[in-house]
């Protein structure tokens, strides 16, 4: 009889186990499930990311090496000293390699991204795609979030298409480039629809010293960027390509 209540008891216990074992794996289903919702929903934002170069022979082989995809040759930025090449990361996103332009006489203004002290290759910055950006702006600083000034910037494509765009100031950077600028493409064809094809953003994330601010700031413009605790300030990006997956700083 002791050992018939023995079992009985045994049996509770194990279905009581059971039980809790199905309830905390549906709590971590759930959980994964949200953040790579919210993933996805950041990854679909993000217009472009900006990785600048001494030379940009030298940042397209780099990142040729890297991915296994050659950039496409972008164009020169008129009167910005600059130029870039272009790989795309999905429908409307794409890497931007940008480096100063021989070709073009010394800018009036410096160079954006820290290009004319720049020795070292590396992803400095990041853009999100919006529509109303004045409006943007105005809530962003009400909010404590410093954007640039809204600027209009244009380049001519190899092919004799221009293209111009509406922006957020990239030359006065927040939290160090880890909070994004803003662009609106307005009635231009999106550049990643011509850029070098083989790559898929699969995510960002960022480091930086003050942790806190920096989160603050992307609460107030409803981007949930995961940032952690480093040095020194650091965007992170996972990219799929004929090389396989990729992290590229």
């Amino acid at each position: 009889m002791a050992l018939m209540f023995a079992r009985i008891w045994d049996v509770k216990i194990c279905k009581r186990c059971t039980v809790l074992v199905l309830m905390v794996l549906t709590m971590i289903t759930i959980s994964n499930g949200a953040g790579q919702k919210t993933s996805d929903e950041l990854i679909s934002r993000i217009d472009h990311l900006v990785y600048v170069t001494p030379d940009l022979n030298r940042g397209v082989a780099q990142i040729e090496k890297l991915l296994g995809v050659r950039a496409t040759v972008g164009g020169q930025h008129q009167g910005r000293g600059t130029r870039n090449a272009l790989v795309a990361l999905g429908p409307t996103t794409y890497l931007e390699i940008l480096a100063p332009d021989p070709e073009q006489p010394a800018p009036k203004e410096p160079r954006p991204f820290g290009l004319d002290e720049l020795k070292k290759s590396k992803l400095v910055a990041w853009s999100v795609n919006s529509s109303d950006l004045e409006q943007l702006r105005s809530e962003a600083v009400r909010k404590g979030v410093p954007l640039g000034e809204v600027k209009s910037g244009s380049r001519l494509r190899p092919d004799g298409v221009q293209l111009s765009w509406q922006f957020t100031d990239p030359q006065a950077p927040v939290a160090e480039g880890i909070v994004p600028f803003f662009i609106n493409w307005g009635d231009s064809p999106h550049p990643a629809r011509t850029a070098a094809k083989g790559g898929t953003l699969i995510s960002l994330r960022a480091e930086h010293p003050d942790v806190r601010a920096v989160r603050r700031m992307l609460r107030g413009l409803e981007l949930d960027l995961e940032v952690k605790q480093g040095k020194s300030p650091a965007l992170i990006a996972v990219i799929d390509g004929p090389r396989g997956i990729v992290e590229l700083r």
